[in-house]
C-alpha cells in the first residue's frame, strides 16, 4: 500500500512538472513583446575629432553648434559649416572617438538661428534653418527637420519651405515617434517615417 502511494505521488509530481513546461512552452516570450526599438548593428567608423562651425560668432557659446547625449552614453553633435549646410557626427563611448563629419544637408545660403537637438529612446531629432539673407536679419526661408535612429548613418529629412521655422520638437519616450511643431504639425514616426501634415 505504501508503494503504490508512493509511486502515485512520484507519476503526480512529474504530472505537475510536465504541465508547467507545456503552460510555459505556449506563452510568449516578453522580450519579444518590448516596444523599444530593436538592437542596431553600429556600422560607423570611430577615429575622428569633434569639428565646429566655421561661422563666426563672438558672443558666448555658438547657436551654430548643437551637441546632444543619448541614454547608451552615445552623443551627437551638429553644426554649421559655409558652404556646406548642416554637417553631422556622433560620437562612441566605447571608441572615444568620433565619425568623420558628414553633411546631411547642402546647401550655400545662410545658416540662420540655432541648431535645436533632442534625444529620447535611441532618437535622435534636429531643426535647423536656412535663408538667403539670414545674416542680414531676414527670417529663414526653409527650416529642416531631422530624425536619426540606430547607428545613425542614415538620416530621414524633410524640409519646409516659405516657413519661419519649428518652435518646438519632441521625441517619445521609445523613440517611435517625433513631433515637430508651429503653427502646424510634423509628424515622424519609426514605421512610416515623415507623415503629411
Amino acid at each position: 500500500m505504501r508503494k503504490s502511494a508512493g509511486q502515485a505521488l512520484a507519476w503526480g509530481s512529474l504530472c505537475v512538472w510536465v504541465m508547467t513546461a507545456v503552460v510555459a512552452c505556449g506563452h510568449a516570450d516578453p522580450v519579444a513583446d518590448d516596444p523599444s526599438p530593436s538592437p542596431f548593428q553600429d556600422s560607423s567608423t570611430y577615429a575622428s575629432e569633434l569639428q565646429r562651425s566655421d561661422l563666426p560668432w563672438s558672443d558666448g557659446p555658438s547657436p551654430y553648434n548643437a551637441e546632444v547625449r543619448l541614454d547608451d552614453g552615445r552623443r551627437v553633435a551638429m553644426y554649421y559649416r559655409q558652404g556646406k549646410g548642416l554637417v553631422e557626427q556622433h560620437y562612441s563611448p566605447k571608441a572615444k572617438a568620433w565619425t568623420a563629419a558628414t553633411v546631411i544637408h547642402r546647401t550655400d545660403v545662410d545658416a540662420c538661428q540655432g541648431i535645436e537637438l533632442r534625444a529620447n529612446g535611441g532618437t535622435v531629432a534636429a531643426v535647423a534653418d536656412f535663408g538667403p539673407y539670414c545674416y542680414d536679419g531676414e527670417p529663414p526661408a526653409a527650416s529642416l527637420a531631422a530624425v536619426g535612429t540606430g547607428d545613425l548613418t542614415d538620416w530621414d529629412i524633410d524640409v519646409t519651405k516659405d516657413f519661419d521655422g519649428w518652435e518646438k520638437v519632441s521625441v517619445s519616450d521609445d523613440g517611435r515617434e517625433v513631433v515637430f511643431g508651429r503653427d502646424t504639425t510634423l509628424r515622424w514616426t519609426l514605421a512610416d517615417g515623415f507623415a503629411d501634415r
